[in-house]
């Protein structure tokens, strides 16, 4: 009977593993950038041997990828983690989650430095363009969901390319606005860029402006 929760708890310990040389690998690639950050400087920032690595991940490739995607994937998930509101309104859950996407944790001098670094090597890697791909549409997913709730409720029947052009929109405007942010945070007030980014969304989306939005 002991055998099953053995085997839960190896692959909890493996699973955790995988977790810290993936984070292992960000730190050496803020550090030094992709070049510099070897199998070997990320060993030893984990504290394991470079073999131990090659137990996990077939080269440095394949840990590159794991670690942009995990990059890509928790921003997401911390945006989404804003959706997550009680007692809100469709309209009240959009401002949310672009005030999520505009403010700490996912505005951060250090998220966007390896962002770009990771970006910058995607067009000749098709391992880092098949993470980005991925990254950039399940986040454009979560846009396309949120918009159609929110178009749902002001009685709005959007099509699929509709949706599709609106989430392509967004993405774009949050993006804009979060490399400003991560690049000249100190330019603007507190909250400052998340009012830019709803106005211009719901404006986008030909919504009234809502009176005020409180977070909840």
């Amino acid at each position: 009977m002991n055998t099953p929760s053995r085997r839960r708890f190896r692959r909890e310990g493996e699973e955790r593993r995988r977790q810290d040389l993936i984070e292992a690998t960000l730190d050496s690639v803020a550090e030094r950038g992709l070049q510099g950050a070897t199998l070997r400087t990320i060993a030893l920032r984990a504290g394991v041997t470079a073999g131990l690595i090659r137990h996990y991940f077939p080269g440095k490739e394949e840990l590159l990828q794991e670690a942009y995607a995990a990059l890509m994937g928790r921003m997401t998930e911390q945006a989404k983690a804003a959706l997550a509101m009680e007692d809100a309104s469709p309209r009240q859950r959009l401002a949310a989650f672009v005030t999520a996407n505009l403010n700490v944790p996912i505005i951060d001098a250090r998220v966007f430095s390896l962002w770009a670094t990771f970006i910058g090597r995607a067009g000749a890697d098709p391992s880092l363009a098949r993470a980005h791909r991925e990254g950039y549409l399940g986040f454009r997913n979560e846009v396309e969901a949120v918009v159609a709730e929110v178009l749902a409720a002001e009685r709005r029947e959007p099509d699929a390319s509709q949706l599709r052009h609106h989430a392509i929109a967004i993405n774009a405007i949050i993006d804009g606005l979060w490399i400003e942010g991560c690049l000249a945070g100190e330019m603007f007030s507190p909250g400052e860029l998340a009012a830019i980014g709803i106005k211009t969304v719901e404006a986008g989306l030909g919504l009234a402006p809502l009176k005020q939005f409180q977070e909840k």
